[in-house]
């Protein structure tokens, strides 16, 4: 997200809003910031990777009620679910079922750290049920998955790094990690999959952020701002968006197709409020132990933290 913000920073400060906004930054782990925030960090702005890392703020009395009351339902950056393969694509990969043959490494981040690693999940976990699979088939998919994965880093960067020194045969990420990658030179390719998930990043203001804040805020979504997230491979949340060729993507010109299926977290699952404890619930101190959070247990694959 680091490079992804610095030309919206610049474009907003060149704004009568922004004329003399400085901006202080921190980056790393959804929940790791959204935890921090809880713990005291200062914060006017923050930028999510889950849903549930603002909710949090919103029971801390840190965010409001209201926070997703706007014209992009609190939306602010967007992306889905690919796979990163090696150049070339030597193994052939185009589809969720080419990913869980024997013998396939795949390389994903942990679901109970790593806010990509439940979206990267929950589309594998779509690919069976919004086919019109059962719960037990989902549960055999996912199995199988974790079953051909040698490394769940604890973090998305983490997880490309790994994959990018040279360890698995897959990586499951964002299709605009896999954009900024090729654009940092990185040796691989990525295939958007028929059936994928619709990634959806939420940012909002703090409640006692000042009106400059409300007003970065709101810049976040324009057409302008959007233009520079879709340069960093975001897809845009707004309509009315001027794209140029985007550096990375498999075909600049057209940087963003559209997968013939595109699952949402609300039409697939109900919404983050429902899915977070369902699929990953932690068991612990009275809490419901998750699907997901469950069959990484039974397979032994508990992740890095």
């Amino acid at each position: 997200m680091e490079a992804a913000n610095e030309p919206v920073f610049d474009d907003f400060e060149g704004t009568d809003d922004g004329a003399d906004v400085t901006f202080q930054t921190s980056y790393g782990a959804s929940g790791d910031q959204s935890r921090a925030v809880v713990a005291g960090a200062d914060a006017d702005v923050v930028h999510y990777s889950l849903e549930t890392d603002v909710t949090r703020l919103v029971g801390e009395g840190l965010v409001a009620e209201d926070w997703k009351d706007n014209a992009t339902n609190g939306i602010a950056t967007s992306s889905v679910v690919v796979f990163v393969v090696r150049k070339g694509n030597p193994d052939g990969i185009e589809t969720w079922d080419d990913i869980v043959e024997p013998g396939v490494e795949i390389i994903t981040p942990n679901p109970g750290s790593s806010g990509s690693a439940r979206w990267n999940i929950l589309a594998a976990w779509a690919h069976i049920t919004g086919n019109g699979g059962s719960e037990e088939e989902a549960r055999a998919f996912i199995t199988s998955l974790l079953n051909n994965t040698i490394a769940l880093p604890g973090s998305g960067r983490e997880a490309t790094t790994a994959f990018t020194d040279g360890s698995g045969d897959v990586l499951l990420s964002y299709e605009n990690e896999a954009i900024l990658a090729k654009q940092s030179g990185a040796d691989i390719d990525y295939v958007v999959p028929p059936d994928t998930l619709l990634i959806e990043n939420p940012a909002t203001v703090t409640v006692d952020a000042d009106e400059t804040a409300q007003a970065f805020l709101e810049f976040m979504t324009s057409p302008e701002a959007q233009a520079d997230y879709a340069q960093s491979g975001f897809r845009p949340v707004v309509d009315g968006v001027e794209i140029e060729d985007v550096e990375g993507a498999n075909d600049p010109a057209d940087p963003f197709p559209t997968p013939e299926t595109l699952f949402t977290i609300d039409d697939t699952f109900n919404g983050w409020g429902e899915a977070a404890d369902l699929y990953f619930g932690d068991g612990e101190e009275g809490n419901p132990l998750g699907i997901i959070t469950e069959l990484q247990q039974t397979t032994g694959q508990v992740g890095e933290e």
